[in-house]
């Protein structure tokens, strides 16, 4: 009896023995550096489970073998605690610590620029190219409704919350500038100054022009003249799509509800989604008494109080053309 008691206590031992040098082995995998030999993004989507998780993390090159995230989330009680979306795992991130960026890591964090100035229809366009974002492509949107700025996002928003979240930042930035409005800008609703701002964000690069090209616009208004602005001619012509080519006289004389050069006042709605400095520009214009611009061959414009200042100024500016033209 007393040599079986030995056999088993020695067995016993040599389990013990093996269990702790498996645990030993399984710790030092578990928290050694990885293969993973520079930072890689990584989505983990919902509902993949510990085994999918571990399975992805394998394939993309950050854990050696997934066996171990497996047994090391599992014997650390970390199995459930595990986020889905879009992570960062820096160079040489070991199983445990890759755990710890799922369990309590930021999802990366996503960015879309939209430029003033692009009709609605380029902006859907930007939203159904944007890496990371799900849902069908959202119908396009009235003209002018969305705010041009950088939207953040993470990896499995979708479209139509980023572009309601375009629409209130919008509606939001409208209703706070109108409350800043000068006296006496010929608006009666903030809808029209929207309009208006739209053509300005299209009439100039210069966003030191903006208030003073805001200011020719309205005194033109005020005074009942046409606005005669050529983007609003394009627009008419082509919408959303944008025109391929330069205008036409034959097209400045084109009836169209947006053609500013045969339509008094403005046009009927906004030709593209213009920024908050724009709506801020004719909202607060520079008093002027300038009534024309026309490029000057430099990224501006030359600006014009008469008729016969303004002509002076188109023959200079075809000059420039012509110079530019020749080989």
């Amino acid at each position: 009896m007393g040599r079986w008691i030995l056999r088993l206590t020695s067995l016993l031992l040599s389990f013990a023995v093996i269990a702790g040098l498996v645990a030993a082995w399984g710790w030092a995998e578990f928290t050694k550096p990885g293969p993973l030999d520079q930072a890689i993004n990584v989505v983990v989507p919902r509902g993949v489970g510990l085994d999918g998780i571990a399975t992805r993390l394998a394939e993309a090159g950050v854990i050696a073998d997934r066996r171990i995230l497996v047994l090391g989330a599992k014997a650390t009680g970390r199995a459930r605690g595990l986020k889905a979306g879009e992570f960062h795992f820096p160079a040489a991130v070991s199983p445990r610590e890759a755990l710890d960026i799922l369990e309590f890591g930021e999802a990366v964090v996503r960015r879309l620029t939209v430029a003033e100035g692009l009709t609605s229809a380029a902006i859907v366009a930007l939203l159904d190219r944007a890496e990371g974002l799900e849902g069908a492509s959202v119908p396009v949107p009235p003209e002018g409704g969305l705010l041009p700025e950088t939207y953040y996002y993470a990896w499995g928003d979708t479209r139509e919350d980023l572009l309601r979240r375009m629409v209130r930042a919008r509606d939001e930035a409208l209703a706070r500038l109108w409350q800043t409005r000068a006296e006496g800008v010929p608006f009666e609703t903030p809808e029209q100054a929207a309009i208006l701002a739209s053509i300005v964000e299209k009439e100039t690069g210069v966003a030191s022009e903006r208030p003073l090209i805001a200011g020719v616009f309205i005194n033109r208004l005020k005074r009942g003249m046409l606005l005669q602005s050529d983007p609003t001619v394009a627009y008419g012509l082509a919408g959303g799509a944008g025109l391929d080519r330069a205008l036409t006289r034959i097209d400045l004389k084109t009836p169209t509800p947006y053609n500013t050069y045969t339509e008094a006042g403005l046009p009927p709605g906004p030709i593209c989604n213009p920024g908050e400095a724009a709506i801020a520009a004719v909202l607060n214009p520079t008093r002027t008494d300038f009534l024309y611009f026309v490029a000057d061959g430099t990224g501006g414009h030359a600006f014009a109080r008469t008729l016969a200042e303004h002509n002076r100024n188109v023959r200079a500016w075809r000059r420039h053309r012509r110079e530019e033209a020749r080989p």
